[in-house]
């Protein structure tokens, strides 16, 4: 958005300094590679900003299902890492890419059992992190995991 030369200096350099960075410098790109999620779900697998790519919530179903894998948390956590593997490997990034992770767990106490996966998909320094426990996943999940990559410009 341009702004007309007649706004005031204080609100000229924030709408500038906004639009620079929203608008002019960095283009959005919305990925949908039907990797693991159908591409008809209402939201993209990823999408990148810049440097930035931005990983939609991955649950532990089997690629090409909707289907939750079975075994319980520790088998829910691992497809659920690769799946986010997986997503980023067919748009052209690797988990070494990932710089922050967010958890959502269905149960906090299976906090340790998560763990115990997580660590075997990153090596130190490991990526920043939260993890949280909510009230209902979806597909009954028991582990939901959204991450945030940056990678070189293209």
């Amino acid at each position: 958005m341009r702004l007309p030369c007649k706004i005031a200096l204080t609100s000229a350099c924030l709408c500038i300094a906004g639009g620079v960075f929203a608008a002019d410098s960095a283009p959005i790109e919305y990925y949908n590679s039907g990797s693991v999620l159908p591409t008809t779900l209402p939201f993209s697998e990823a999408v990148r900003v810049g440097n930035t790519v931005y990983l939609s919530g991955q649950v532990g179903i089997a690629p090409g299902t909707m289907k939750l894998v079975p075994g319980g948390m520790k088998e829910e956590a691992r497809q659920t890492m690769e799946n986010i593997k997986a997503s980023l490997e067919a748009n052209g990034y690797s988990m070494r890419d990932v710089v922050k992770c967010t958890v959502m767990l269905a149960d906090i106490g299976e906090w340790a059992a998560f763990n115990e996966v997580y660590r075997t998909f990153f090596a130190s320094p490991y990526p920043a992190r939260s993890a949280l426990g909510a009230n209902g996943l979806a597909l009954g999940a028991r582990v939901e995991v959204e991450c945030i990559a940056a990678v070189t410009p293209r």
